[in-house]
């Protein structure tokens, strides 16, 4: 990819746990769709033993392109993605993408979401703008998912429509201005709290539709503890918005 003549690097970061139905299908597509980029997994110790198909792919197809991060045990998706951001960040990549393990962030968005970042410094994958939606949910998780987006947006005082959303990407200066060792949250709120501190810094977001479409196999992670640390958070983070800017505009 090339912006203004200049080649970016950019990179995909997947966090895996429990996800030997899907992995191999899933990167087998993203390299389809994005064959320019890398992909860093990081798996979390899987007792279905996930990383070990990595490690084959890594060998036998993906050589120079699939990166894998094994860690001791599960140790939570936002720290998956702090360490995968550093991870980035030290090997100079200039786009830094992050998405579900599970087929629910289909790979045909991620063309249109790099290229977006031509214009724009933070991309969301967004189920709730025009042309989004979500496919395969209970009433419950819709009310759970867009009742979270709506009660962070009220407030955090944000214009986005989908703030929990996991399915983005980075321009490099984002995640080297916000401070990503500083991020708080480990759960549902960590995607809340990287769009905040971006559009508090001033950078430039856009919503890009997606149609999200609930995992068919393995298990979804989701539970209540993750949510009620979100609502939490939340009030923590507004309550500190004056520390979280670092850039001048």
């Amino acid at each position: 990819m090339k912006v203004q003549g200049i080649t970016m690097k950019k990179m995909i970061i997947i966090a895996t746990y429990n996800e030997k139905d899907n992995i191999e299908k899933l990167l087998a597509e993203v390299f389809s769709y994005v064959p320019d980029t890398h992909v860093l997994v990081i798996d979390d110790n899987s007792p279905d033993k996930t990383y070990e198909i990595v490690e084959r792919l890594m060998a036998e197809k993906y050589t120079g392109q699939l990166f894998l991060m094994k860690r001791a045990g599960k140790l939570g998706l936002g720290t998956a993605y702090v360490a995968g951001f550093n991870w980035g960040l030290e090997r100079d990549y200039d786009l830094i993408g992050q998405m579900d393990a599970d087929f629910s962030h289909s790979p045909k968005y991620l063309p249109e979401m790099f290229k977006s970042l031509e214009s724009y410094d933070l991309v969301l994958g967004s189920r709730y703008v025009t042309g989004g939606g979500v496919v395969n949910w209970s009433l419950k998780r819709k009310i759970i998912s867009r009742g979270g987006s709506l009660y962070a947006k009220i407030i955090l005082g944000l214009p986005f429509n989908d703030l929990t959303g996991g399915f983005k990407c980075f321009r490099r200066e984002v995640l080297a201005t916000i401070g990503v060792n500083e991020l708080q949250s480990t759960g549902y709120s960590f995607q809340i709290e990287t769009t905040y501190k971006t559009y508090l810094n001033g950078f430039k977001i856009k919503e890009l539709p997606i149609i999200f479409e609930d995992r068919v196999l393995g298990q979804s992670k989701m539970s209540g503890s993750i949510f009620k640390e979100a609502i939490l958070m939340v009030l923590k983070l507004r309550a500190n918005k004056d520390s979280f800017i670092h850039r001048k505009i």
